[in-house]
């Protein structure tokens, strides 16, 4: 029985216990293309070869720049079977972010998707004296293809072999497996370093989370593998033997869920928020009767209680009812065979895991950091481990406690080994005693359900001495149909305000319907009736707040915020100084105005 304590041992895993025809797939020129678990092996052990017989040894680091595709998959494992250490860089960020990780991460080779992303990195590469070569995936003219580093001597193949299986058995569970450089919304990145222990103890560990799934489940991926989360989800799905598809893009997610009947996928909360939008878009273009069933329907989701004892009988009626008529087209929508999707990276707003719980769909939401490898906390899929607006339960093997301001304070065999060659970085976030501070709030009650409350940083301080923690403030406004994003403010103010960006979809048609003319969005933003509308949508959820935290002044902005725009770290997350950099003039006006 192979013991799993290092990543490539989940390939060995995979073929001893559930060999494969399609383990790994990814949609290329409109169709399928697979790969089997004997595929992926002979595609991986290549590769070690290729490198070995090219001199790279163990700690060396590779660098990939790279979308969801199977030879991710191939790379990773290679240079991990070798004790390579796996710099996997996100596809989205800026090119001062490139020349920071690429010459701080020591990487001796760094490999591409396509011709686009190599256009992007070329100039980059050739500033960096410490790389050696750069290598495309997909062919493109003038440059090295990946499948050269594949290639080595026949006649020194039994040589090399020998040499991968000393390699492999050198490899420990206490070495380093990756860096992470973690996005981060101020300052330059940190790379976190891994280890197989690190990573493989709690992807181990969160096996109990998914006991719905079994092997020969599909699962659908499109967050970036560069992304902890997808990754160490990636190598969960194929240690309980489910098969991978990779989507083509985050556009096609709808389409790529139903053509495959995936049974999960991994998101965050931002992509939950548009596939919901999207659902509820096309109830809206119902007419009469249907469109009136489809949103009673809602209205009897928005009040699903995971805890039976809290559902009547007269609830259960109706939860039926909805499901028959329509829950189950939403099923339909998204495959037929969704069982479950994990939401990380950012807080989810209770009412959508509510109601996709009602629509027999289990959302579980989870805590976690880069640095815990990631996960340290996670809902289920069955009550009583399953709370809305909970993180969920903390597993046993990994320890959790609040210090007395409030920060969550963690421990485990998940915390990484500390920032690469930033020894003072660490310390200031591992204290003495091995706890590490996580900079988030929360609380933790006695079942070890935790809560997250706020980023200890973001809380601010109103003029008058009054805290305001913006995430809960702003989670609770994105209920709003009107309200796509927005950014709560009014550190050292008098009076706390917000930053909105519209959902434009939904008030282009509520002015259709109110006879509302505009010429652009820039116009709209500034109409009196839109206006007064967003005030009236403010009010409504105003008073769920004290009144220092409700919203006073408001200001619509007419562009989206993305991680291309700078706006948002790559996982979604508000880059806080940046925006409000950005609407300084804004600002300006909300407190220094008339």
């Amino acid at each position: 029985m192979t013991k799993i304590s290092r990543t490539f041992d989940v390939l060995a895993n995979a073929e001893e216990n559930f060999a494969m025809e399609v383990a790994l797939a990814v949609k290329r020129n409109d169709r399928w293309e697979t790969f089997s678990t004997a595929d992926y092996r002979s595609q991986v052990d290549a590769f070690s070869l290729g490198l070995l017989s090219r001199g790279f040894k163990k700690g060396d680091k590779i660098a990939t720049v790279t979308n969801n595709r199977p030879e991710w998959n191939f790379i990773d494992f290679g240079m991990a079977q070798i004790g390579c250490v796996h710099v996997g860089i996100y596809p989205t960020i800026s090119d001062n972010d490139y020349l920071h990780i690429l010459a701080h991460s020591d990487s001796r080779i760094i490999i591409v998707s396509d011709e686009e992303m190599y256009i992007k990195i070329k100039p980059l590469f050739d500033q960096i004296p410490t790389l050696e070569e750069i290598y495309s995936i997909e062919p493109v003219d003038n440059v090295k293809n990946w499948d050269e580093l594949k290639t080595y001597n026949p006649d020194k193949e039994a040589e090399l072999r020998q040499e991968l299986k000393k390699a492999k058995d050198a490899v420990s569970p206490e070495d380093l497996l990756t860096l992470i450089y973690t996005s981060g919304t101020t300052g330059l990145s940190k790379g976190v370093m891994l280890t197989h222990r690190n990573v493989v103890s709690n992807f181990l560990l969160a096996h109990q989370f998914v006991t719905y799934l079994n092997p020969g489940d599909r699962a659908l991926s499109f967050l970036p593998l560069s992304h902890v989360l997808e990754r160490v989800g990636n190598y969960l799905w194929q240690s309980k033997g489910l098969a991978i598809y990779y989507a083509e893009s985050v556009e096609t997610i709808g389409k790529n869920l139903a053509e495959i009947k995936a049974n999960t996928f991994i998101t965050v909360p931002r992509v939950f928020e548009k596939v919901y939008d999207k659902i509820i878009n096309k109830g809206r273009e119902l007419t009469g009767v249907k469109k009136g069933i489809f949103f009673w329907a809602v209205k009897v989701g928005d009040r699903y209680d995971p805890n039976p004892k809290n559902r009547s009988l007269w609830y259960n009626m109706q939860l039926a009812l909805a499901n028959k008529l329509i829950f189950s087209k939403w099923r339909e929508a998204l495959g037929g065979e969704l069982r479950g999707v994990i939401s990380g990276g950012a807080a989810l707003q209770p009412r959508l895991a509510r109601i996709f719980w009602a629509a027999k769909i289990y959302v579980q939401e989870g805590f976690g950091l880069t640095e815990m490898s990631p996960i340290v906390s996670a809902t289920n899929s069955f009550y009583p481990q399953v709370r809305f607006g909970s993180t969920g339960i903390v597993p046993r093997g990994i320890q959790v406690k609040i210090a007395e301001d409030g920060e969550i304070l963690c421990k485990g065999e998940n915390l990484m080994k500390g920032y690469y060659k930033e020894p003072e970085l660490t310390a200031e976030a591992i204290d003495k005693d091995g706890w590490f501070h996580t900079g988030d709030i929360g609380t933790l009650d006695e079942h070890r359900m935790l809560t997250i409350t706020d980023r200890k940083k973001e809380i601010f301080k109103l003029s008058g001495g009054k805290y305001v923690a913006p995430q809960v403030i702003e989670n609770k406004f994105k209920e709003s149909q009107f309200i796509d994003q927005l950014i709560v403010i009014g550190e050292n103010e008098r009076f706390t305000a917000a930053l909105i960006v519209p959902d434009f979809i939904f008030l282009h048609n509520w002015c259709t319907i109110h006879k509302v003319k505009y010429i652009d969005n820039k116009d709209l933003v500034r109409h009196p009736k839109v206006l007064a509308r967003y005030q009236k949508e403010l009010d409504k959820y105003n008073h769920e707040f004290e009144k220092v935290a409700q919203i006073k002044v408001f200001r619509l902005i007419c562009e989206s915020w993305t991680p291309e725009s700078g706006d948002l770290s790559p996982t979604q997350k508000l880059k806080r100084k940046p925006i409000m950099s950005k609407y300084k003039h804004l600002i300006e006006e909300i407190y220094r105005g008339d």
